[in-house]
């Protein structure tokens, strides 16, 4: 019984920075993982990035270098830092939440999050 909220997204241009939020409520004590997912009309729902409560991260070759996942375990908060954004990152993105360690598969996740729009445009 996990509720997570995301928050932060919007419209931003070509090349400009947007961090997204995911607060984590409920019983938390046995979610080690959030992983942020992302999907845009007509396309299939993609790994983004994925934090792991000790510390590890992992993220997709299309955002590596330009986004940066954190977290705050005191505030049951995780972030999702999206710098030179380009209109293919243009999606609704979703946090998720798990037991295992550092999943990709959405199939591993337990509990997901309503999504949070971001549009880039060009």
């Amino acid at each position: 019984q996990v509720q997570l909220v995301e928050s932060g997204g919007g419209l931003v241009q070509a090349g400009g920075s947007l961090r997204l939020s995911c607060a984590a409520s409920g019983r938390t004590f046995d979610t080690y993982t959030v992983g942020w997912f992302r999907q845009a009309p007509g396309n299939e729902r993609e790994f983004v990035a994925a934090s792991w409560r000790g510390g590890s991260t992992i993220y997709a070759d299309s955002v590596k270098g330009r986004f940066t996942i954190s977290r705050d375990n005191a505030k049951n908060t995780v972030y999702l830092r999206m710098n030179n954004l380009k209109p293919e990152d243009t999606a609704v993105y979703v946090c998720a939440a798990t037991n295992i360690y550092l999943p990709t598969q959405t199939s591993a996740y337990d509990y997901w999050g309503q999504g949070t729009q971001v549009t880039v445009s060009s």
